[in-house]
């Protein structure tokens, strides 16, 4: 590092402007690195004394969470060397610097780990491979070029997706193609300055412990970017896919289709499909139209463009994400509206009530809507039946909603609950396919899924749903992520079930609701960004455990659980792994957790009421349910975010 430089970084540390870590990570990226952009760009801002960003960039380094490595791409403050040739309004020639950005330090070196991981567990002759996909961000491509030249020079073989694909269609992939591991670029539903790294084990899941901790362990060890390659023979080499794999995955979503004959029946239900410039168009409107659904796509929104330029953010989950949807699907009376966030993995909803009123529903209704109607197409169809729904199970995450326990509790069928993440649930998928018998699981990629649900039901457990709160969801094992594609399959045919029994989806919402009560969910996520806001919610995360409350908006605590530093079992008795995260059970039924975002800079809330004795609602008195659910869930909002921002003390 220059001199000069380091003076000016040595005076902004004993005059507090710039932290410990920040300083310290600063010299081990430039004085490990031959790349002069790096100091270009730290002088830069320390010229500018921009400790701030300066802070943001390096107060830690990437690790993963329950997103793999997510980061900038694209700094708060864009310095000439990372602007480059760039014109004004256009993306930066060069990714943003930082040890806690995403860049190709931070690519180069995860690549790295997760090589040495391979290389060291592989077995057999042949080079360990990996999958690798990316969807419309920025830089995806570039840091895809990245993880190619890495993993190739140092013994691995790479079967690279030339142009953008889903997450849910890389976790395929790998099982398809038999790969060693995957990757997929993408920072899922991020503001458009992000992007992420995320691993995948041999199974097509996201990657759990040990693997995570040793790929960490081994990260860890790497300083800078640099790295000998091995001999040119001992070189993986680079199997390009184009769209080869796009029929293979059609054929197997259009398996999550229960009733072909139901949907061929409401074939004039309307749909309009929207990917928000990401990765969706590629197979949904095709898929709905492959089962027999009319499909239109928003044109504005149909480009992939990291920008996501026709929205605020590219999070189906907020109402405005949909508007141009919602536009088009009133001005074309279609009945539902689907959108699917940049990487595919998420889906969101808006269909029409009884009024004919474009209603938007919550990833907890959503998911209850698909968990009932699948464990309803089984049971009638004598698939699930009292010798064998002991075999069944449904997989939620702890902070999903109730009503899908009680849903399946009235089919008789299992429930397991999972930390945030979809990556356990599919560890769970792995365990279910572990404990059938050997010479079945040596073939059991090549079976259908109709073949693989009866040997589940026979000798382990059919996982016939699962989901979380945020908008994911999965169908079927043979892939083992959320999947935005089978979603809107299974979404559609939900629909299509509704429109059978003349009413609509959210009229079909109202019978579970007659059934098992009004359950109401919600959440208040705090955005702490930079270095301070990661202290603030590591204290709020620290104070919750050690100062849970007694008394909560008039309620008395029934019931603490604390995550991360108490040991508890699932409905399986399998441990489950310690998390920051609080769960507080109130006397009136209803709850709310705390956790801090494994991808995000939020601290999360999450809401619950619940009905305290789970009795019926009369068709008379759902409207007065209603209203005290919302009522209630209002006063406990109120209440949690005013005791939160007094553990801030602000």
């Amino acid at each position: 590092m220059n001199s000069d430089l380091s003076e000016i970084l040595e005076e902004a540390l004993s005059n507090g402007q710039l932290q410990v870590s920040t300083h310290e990570n600063i010299s081990e990226l430039v004085n490990s690195s031959d790349n002069p952009r790096y100091e270009a760009v730290v002088k830069e801002l320390a010229d500018g004394e921009y400790w701030n960003e300066l802070n943001d960039r390096f107060f830690k380094k990437l690790a993963f969470g329950t997103g793999g490595l997510r980061g900038r791409t694209i700094g708060e403050l864009v310095t000439p060397s990372e602007m480059g040739d760039a014109k004004e309004g256009e993306r930066p020639e060069y990714p943003c610097v930082g040890t806690n950005a995403l860049n190709y330090y931070n690519i180069t070196r995860a690549t790295l780990g997760l090589v040495r991981h391979l290389i060291a567990s592989h077995q057999g002759d042949s080079k360990p491979s990996l999958a690798l996909a990316r969807d419309s961000r920025h830089f995806g491509k570039e840091f895809a070029e990245c993880v190619t030249k890495v993993a190739t020079e140092n013994g691995v073989d790479v079967h690279l997706f030339t142009e953008p694909r889903s997450t849910p269609h890389l976790s395929f992939a790998v099982r398809h193609l038999g790969a060693s591991a995957g990757i997929v670029l993408t920072a899922s539903h991020n503001p458009p300055h992000d992007n992420g790294y995320k691993v995948y084990g041999n199974d097509g899941a996201q990657i759990v412990e040990p693997d995570a901790s040793q790929i960490i362990a081994l990260v860890n060890e790497i300083s800078g970017e640099s790295y000998d390659p091995v001999p040119e023979a001992d070189r993986g080499t680079v199997n390009e896919i184009k769209d080869e794999l796009d029929e293979p995955y059609l054929e197997r979503l259009e398996t999550l289709l229960l009733d072909p004959e139901l949907v061929k029946a409401q074939s004039d239900l309307k749909i309009v499909f929207t990917n928000i410039h990401g990765t969706g168009g590629t197979i949904s409107p095709a898929l709905l139209r492959r089962l027999g659904f009319q499909c239109d796509t928003v044109a504005e929104q149909d480009t992939q463009d990291g920008w996501f330029p026709t929205v605020k953010s590219p999070n189906p989950e907020n109402a405005e994400a949909l508007g141009m949807a919602i536009a088009q699907a009133e001005a074309t009376n279609a009945d539902l509206v689907i959108g699917t966030d940049p990487d595919c993995d998420r889906m969101a909803v808006a269909v029409r009530d009884a009024d004919g009123k474009m209603t938007l529903l919550t990833g907890n209704q959503i998911g209850s809507l698909m968990g009932y109607y699948r464990l309803k197409a089984f049971t009638d169809q004598g698939i699930l039946n009292d010798s064998n729904k002991d075999h069944a199970v449904l997989v939620k995450t702890f902070v999903t909603t109730e009503l899908q326990t009680a849903i399946a509790d009235s089919f008789g069928v299992g429930v397991v609950n999972t930390l945030t993440g979809f990556k356990y649930i599919g560890a769970k998928l792995r365990k279910y396919e572990s404990q059938l018998p050997g010479d079945v699981r040596a073939n059991y990629r090549q079976l259908s899924d109709a073949e693989t649900r009866d040997l589940r039901l026979k000798h382990s457990k059919f996982f016939v749903f699962g989901g979380e709160e945020s908008y994911g969801y999965l169908g079927a094992d043979f892939l083992r992520d959320k999947d935005g594609n089978g979603a809107v399959a299974m979404f559609a045919e939900v629909c299509a079930y509704a429109a059978s029994l003349g009413i609509t989806a959210v009229e079909l919402l109202d019978q579970l609701f007659r059934e098992h009560g009004v359950f109401m969910e919600g959440q208040h996520a705090e955005v702490l960004s930079g270095a301070d806001g990661a202290e603030k919610i590591q204290k709020l995360a620290k104070d919750y455990s050690e100062n849970p409350p007694k008394e909560v908006d008039g309620s008395a605590v029934t019931n603490f659980r604390d995550f991360a530093n108490c040991d508890y079992t699932d409905e399986e008795g399998d441990a489950i792994p310690k998390e920051k995260m609080v769960f507080v059970d109130l006397a009136d039924g209803r709850a709310f957790a705390v956790r801090p975002s494994g991808t995000e800079p939020k601290i999360k809330f999450y809401i619950y009421v619940r009905p305290s004795d789970g009795d019926a609602v009369g068709d008379g008195d759902l409207a007065a349910a209603k209203v005290a659910a919302q009522e209630s869930f209002d006063s406990l909002k109120q209440w949690i975010v005013a005791d939160m921002k007094a553990r801030l003390g602000s």
